[in-house]
């Protein structure tokens, strides 16, 4: 029998303590292969994604590759990240499949035996979920994340203008907004039989653009006692900084997973250039908190 895999809270915990608090995405955008050479196909996916890999995965705390941009090439670019999440698996680094999968009742299951089940090919150690269906109708997900050691991430607020028109429903009113009760949601799910003490970090986390601003406060969201891990996308090329981070998290700063993306991969397809634009940007999150 396998030995059984600690909880994602735990591993996540232990990588940010380790590597500090940068996840870096793995997004092979068409001008990004370009830009390092590259022709935009399952061999130039394959270079890219590896490349990127070796340079950052001792360096930072979890890499999160944008499944999007695997599936627009079919059957090869999945292959391509199934080689990647295998290889992240044999070095010891975190991997998030940034998926966004929501469904119901079977097709939610399969979803998450794709994504979740040990021995599947594409099994990463946390994917990304999106809630709108319902937040239970991702009990699959929860359920089998936390039989295999696993982690999700729900999308709770983002910060795309578009995300304001759904998440912050219900602000002002009897009622919390959507964004509030789905990060209830998600406290209420690491603190459930078996979750850990009360401060630990939990598995189920939450996704939080970096770049929200003063929603947070506007919606009286309290991130810090959700024990969620906070996936945070927007540090770099979207515009906001490790100062804004700090600002915009406060007391939830620690449990905050920024990523950048493009801010380090324009800095291939050199090894070292890669992992110097890590550096410097994992130094800058450790410099405020």
């Amino acid at each position: 029998m396998p030995e059984e895999r600690p909880a994602f809270g735990a591993r996540l915990r232990a990588a940010m303590d380790r590597r500090g608090q940068l996840c870096v995405g793995i997004d092979p955008h068409p001008e990004l292969l370009a830009q390092w050479g590259l022709n935009d196909d399952a061999a130039g996916l394959e270079r890219f994604s590896l490349t990127v890999l070796a340079a950052v995965g001792e360096q930072v705390a979890a890499v999160k590759p944008q499944v999007a941009l695997y599936e627009r090439h079919g059957s090869a670019g999945l292959a391509v990240l199934e080689r990647l999440l295998g290889e992240c698996s044999d070095a010891g680094v975190l991997s998030i499949a940034d998926a966004k999968r929501g469904d119901i009742g079977s097709t939610m299951a399969a979803y998450a035996d794709a994504w979740l089940r040990d021995g599947s090919p594409l099994a990463a150690d946390a994917v990304t979920l999106s809630p709108y269906l319902g937040f239970g109708s991702l009990r699959p997900a929860l359920d089998l994340a936390a039989a295999t050691g696993r982690g999700v991430f729900v999308l709770a607020l983002t910060s795309n203008p578009e995300g304001a028109s759904v998440q912050h429903v219900g602000a002002g009113g009897a009622e919390r907004s959507v964004a509030a009760r789905i990060v209830d949601a998600a406290a209420a799910e690491n603190v459930r039989p078996g979750g850990g003490s009360g401060t630990e970090l939990g598995s189920v986390g939450l996704v939080v653009g970096a770049t929200v601003g003063t929603a947070l406060a506007d919606l009286e969201i309290d991130l810090a006692a959700s024990r969620a891990p906070l996936l945070a996308p927007g540090l770099g090329a979207q515009g906001a900084t490790a100062a804004d981070l700090r600002g915009t998290f406060a007391a939830a700063y620690p449990n905050v997973l920024a990523t950048s993306s493009r801010g380090i991969l324009r800095a291939g397809p050199d090894p070292r250039g890669l992992r110097d634009a890590a550096l410097r940007t994992g130094s800058e999150l450790a410099s405020v908190r």
